[in-house]
């Protein structure tokens, strides 16, 4: 399982790639490697997560659960620079490479950090968590990410999903409505579907 993305460290061996995306109004420069989510470009999942995302009315943090090399929250924290941007990944590799991108961007405003889910984030005050959760690592996993989610968030904060159809975006919506006071599709497109779910 040593080169799956949720992997602590991959043991693929190294090659580099750099692109360029417009999102949400910046241009941002992306290095990425082989042993990480998605390398030769932004999925079209986090893509319309980025585009559709609209930053909570309460008052906290960011969090990108499972950042990959950064792409959601690099593109959210270049946005908007009075927030701070916790970027968390179990793949060492990943978190170096979001390090690099957010120099490379000049984006400051971020925290980035190797966490195997929330076992090294202490804040249990944001006001909105994003994932595109890693499916392969299984249903129980991606579940979990959702139980300790609900537990990290102010009253009135709201967990953000991105999640194909045929990989559990029915299952993933009963669970949330297990947790969550309030639970929207705010998008569908292409099989994908963007949920936000409120705690109250």
């Amino acid at each position: 399982m040593a080169n799956h993305y949720y992997s602590e460290t991959p043991s693929v061996e190294s090659n580099r790639n750099r692109f360029t995306f417009d999102l949400r109004g910046n241009t941002l420069r992306f290095i990425s490697d082989a042993g990480v989510f998605s390398k030769k470009e932004i999925d079209f999942g986090s893509r319309l997560l980025i585009e559709v995302f609209q930053f909570p009315d309460v008052a906290g943090d960011l969090l990108d659960m499972g950042c990959g090399y950064g792409p959601i929250g690099l593109a959210l924290a270049k946005e908007n620079n009075e927030l701070t941007v916790y970027m968390a990944d179990i793949n060492e590799r990943a978190v170096q490479l979001s390090k690099e991108n957010a120099a490379e961007n000049k984006i400051s405003n971020v925290e980035i950090f190797q966490s195997n889910l929330f076992d090294a984030i202490e804040k249990d005050d944001f006001a909105a968590i994003l994932t595109n959760p890693p499916i392969r690592a299984g249903k129980d996993t991606v579940h979990q990410i959702y139980e300790q989610a609900h537990a990290k968030l102010v009253s009135g904060g709201q967990l953000w999903i991105v999640i194909q159809k045929k990989q559990g975006a029915p299952s993933t919506i009963e669970k949330l409505k297990m947790l969550f006071v309030d639970v929207e599709v705010v998008e569908k497109k292409k099989g994908y579907f963007i949920i936000r779910a409120e705690k109250n």
